[in-house]
């Protein structure tokens, strides 16, 4: 096989058939018929001599040979996407096309809802494909091309990312209705420091700055593996949490078993930040996507000055 037999195309069908493992959904992703999918990938098989899927009636599997073709394929189609994104950096135009956008799992069911419509009115041209995960997730994500842009919280590490704040977002107090902490004057973070404190999984970053925000150990309190979870458990008398603000309900729980709580003025909080490869040709537009986003602010949060961290 040589280059002229070779189509970015045909990537992109066996990309997207390793990211939905499913021949059908990848067609609809595609905008083409499955049997259409279905021959170029098998031409693209033969012609590699390989057999990149493992097939069943009810599934489809990365064989060995496979899951390396897809990992340069994705280069490639990265490197093709950022060709045409110079191409259009260069005659001016502002973000057009697919642009895949993640966000931590803390933040992207509550932000994204606030921000959508503006967003599609502001680039009636963009494409989004959203998607939420772990910090660790996201940043090999962006690494090797797979997420284009990410929303998530400060601290990470930094190397070949640009990073753009956009708002602090303070943290509350979750506790059930009848616990000491549910009552009393300003609030400290020193004070939820204790064996009721509720934390979510390892490998969440809520979980290692809500141990930083009260002093606790990083083995106190019990876990749960997402905010609605946790707001369970205390509403079940289990403990208390903390919750970015964005979670925080608009009104008081209609069950009366919760209550929440704002801190004092130097309370524990979050920043929220736009990241994408330092690399990428759509640098500017992606800097004038975080000026929206910071400019977007929800209420109760803070919006950084300037792009850097703080009120």
């Amino acid at each position: 096989m040589n280059l002229a037999g070779l189509s970015l195309r045909d990537l992109e069908y066996v990309v997207a058939v390793a990211d939905e493992g499913h021949f059908g959904r990848a067609a609809e992703r595609c905008n083409v018929s499955q049997p259409t999918l279905s021959v170029q990938v098998r031409k693209l098989e033969t012609a590699l001599g390989l057999t990149l899927f493992e097939r069943s009636n009810r599934r489809v599997l990365l064989t060995e040979a496979g899951q390396a073709i897809i990992r340069q394929a994705r280069v490639v189609l990265s490197d093709a996407q950022r060709l045409l994104a110079l191409a259009s950096e260069g005659r001016g135009s502002p973000l057009t096309g697919r642009l895949v956008l993640a966000a931590i799992q803390t933040l992207g069911p509550y932000f994204f809802p606030l921000v959508l419509r503006p967003l599609r009115e502001q680039y009636p041209l963009l494409m989004l494909s959203l998607s939420e995960s772990r910090t660790a997730e996201i940043v090999e994500g962006l690494r090797d091309g797979r997420i284009d842009a990410a929303l998530i919280s400060l601290p990470l590490p930094l190397h070949g990312l640009a990073v753009a704040p956009l708002f602090v977002e303070p943290f509350w107090l979750a506790c059930p209705a009848e616990h000491a902490l549910a009552r009393g004057g300003a609030l400290s973070a020193s004070e939820i420091a204790g064996p009721d404190l509720l934390l979510l999984d390892e490998g969440n970053c809520l979980r290692d700055q809500a141990i930083a925000a009260c002093g606790a150990g990083s083995s106190v309190g019990r876990h749960a593996t997402s905010l609605e979870t946790l707001r369970s458990m205390v509403a079940a008398g289990a403990g208390y949490t903390l919750l970015p603000a964005l979670a925080v309900p608009s009104s008081p729980d209609p069950t009366g078993l919760t209550v929440t709580r704002a801190f004092d003025v130097d309370g524990p909080g979050r920043t929220i930040a736009l990241v994408w490869r330092a690399s990428d040709p759509r640098a500017a537009g992606l800097a004038n996507l975080a000026a929206f986003f910071r400019a977007h602010a929800p209420p109760g949060t803070a919006a950084c000055r300037d792009g850097n961290a703080g009120a």
